[in-house]
């Protein structure tokens, strides 16, 4: 679905926005469609929702996939400003819109790194030493 590509931004960036391919069009429906029902699902746990919080690679970098997915999410309020959108946030949701819609960066590797430390720090919160 994803072309041979490596990761999913990959995909959705460099071939399907730009892509004549009808599978790279089909591949990028489905992605904002996975989202939508995902976020849906649990919105309707939830009782609603608050705000969308955008992150991550294709989250902080595409403004089509943010627009995209803004309008499967418009059925919960969320509206999405273009301009704001485009000008990558922080706030990207229109004024007046029931549902906040946000970028806020990541750093994964810092977290990975931090959720790493603490798996290897013992009870005394001293860090394991390798055994040589």
């Amino acid at each position: 679905m994803c072309l041979r590509r490596r990761n999913c931004r990959d995909a959705c960036e460099k071939c399907a926005l730009d892509s004549p391919d009808p599978r790279a069009a089909l591949a990028l429906e489905v992605f904002v469609y996975r989202i939508g029902l995902l976020a849906g699902s649990l919105a309707a746990a939830m009782g609603g929702i608050d705000g969308f919080v955008f992150t991550a690679g294709i989250g902080e970098n595409s403004p089509d996939i943010r627009d995209r997915v803004g309008r499967s999410l418009a059925w919960l309020g969320l509206e999405i400003d273009p301009a704001a959108n485009q000008a990558n946030g922080p706030c990207i949701s229109r004024k007046g819109s029931e549902v906040g819609a946000y970028i806020i960066p990541t750093d994964e590797e810092l977290m990975i790194g931090r959720h790493t430390l603490a798996l290897l720090r013992d009870r005394d919160g001293k860090a394991w030493r390798a055994v040589r």
